[in-house]
């Protein structure tokens, strides 16, 4: 079983979409599509009648709904419907609310084990720098929290901030999938990329594909390699 990204083009890469129930890495420099991709991931979801929990410590529900005004593929009514749960863990109230999965163990056995008991089936946490608020060991809290996050049923995207495509961390050798997103300057301008690091299960080229931002959100085209100069 795959589930469609909502990402027009991408899915034709992944043939037909990400295989469901398993782990993946986004990575990527700031401002190179992230959270977006992530919107548009969820949004596919709710339209699906999945169940869907965003998890972030960046924004507001109110302030990703605004970021994602510009857009057309429906952000804001999906983050209204009541399949969407959105989790912001800035705010105590929320981390409060964890406790009742699990009173002695740490943030990210908490949040996995909310994933599992709510039976979710799309996940995004944005990012794995939230784990460096809540833990000593930053690195050691995100191997811990991959390997839970593995052990659901649900179809997880790991946000990580990361602008070397060759520094890999723990999180990319845990997960099932690694997405990079790039964006560099190219004859002038700013080219951006998505490339396909490491996909189990489905036959990749690691190849960087063309990827723009559009009315409708992140569009790939499939058919156009582009390379860094």
């Amino acid at each position: 079983m795959r589930l469609s990204t909502g990402v027009a083009g991408l899915d034709s890469l992944l043939d037909g979409g990400l295989p469901a129930r398993r782990l993946y890495t986004l990575s990527g420099p700031p401002g190179s599509g992230k959270t977006t991709l992530a919107a548009q991931y969820v949004t596919e979801g709710v339209k699906n009648g999945e169940d869907v929990l965003y998890v972030t410590m960046h924004e507001t529900r109110n302030e990703l709904v605004d970021d994602m005004a510009n857009y057309e593929f429906g952000f804001s009514r999906a983050a209204n419907a009541e399949n969407f749960e959105f989790l912001n863990l800035t705010r105590e109230r929320s981390r409060r609310s964890l406790t009742q999965y699990g009173r002695e163990s740490g943030l990210s056995s908490r949040l996995a084990s909310m994933i599992r008991q709510e039976d979710y089936d799309r996940v995004v946490v944005d990012s794995t720098m939230l784990l460096a608020h809540f833990a000593d060991d930053a690195d050691a809290e995100v191997t811990h929290f991959a390997t839970g996050l593995k052990q659901t049923d649900a179809t997880v995207l790991l946000v990580s901030e990361m602008t070397d495509p060759t520094a890999y961390a723990e999180e990319h050798y845990l997960a099932h999938g690694v997405i990079f997103l790039h964006n560099f300057l190219e004859g002038g301008g700013m080219t951006r990329g998505v490339q396909l690091v490491k996909m189990r299960g489905t036959n990749i080229d690691c190849d960087i594909r063309d990827i723009s931002f559009t009315g409708s959100g992140l569009q790939v085209d499939p058919g156009r390699k582009v390379r860094p100069e």
